[in-house]
């Protein structure tokens, strides 16, 4: 959505936008050279519940990084995982 703002001078307009920004380099890389991931995008990308990706984070068989409040979910730790499960 735009909208156009009258300045004081009144005949220059100026644009401004409420539309999300565009999307940046980091969301057109392949997910597999990713460094980390949320956790929503770890569900999405296994097929995996938030629950299961919970216990496999507990166990220990999925690698987290914490940078604040935000938890990361190191993407190499996935891959590693869904490899090991296609060789059984």
């Amino acid at each position: 959505m735009r909208y156009n703002r009258r300045e004081k001078t009144g005949a220059q307009q100026s644009q401004v936008s409420l539309s999300p920004p565009k999307a940046t380099e980091l969301n057109a890389l392949p997910f597999a050279q990713r460094l980390t991931c949320t956790i929503d995008d770890a569900c999405e990308v296994t097929g995996l519940g938030r629950t299961k990706l919970y216990e496999l984070i507990g166990a220990g068989r999925i690698v987290t990084t914490t940078i604040g409040r935000r938890r990361l979910v190191v993407v190499r730790s996935l891959l590693a995982l869904l490899e090991t499960n296609m060789l059984n």
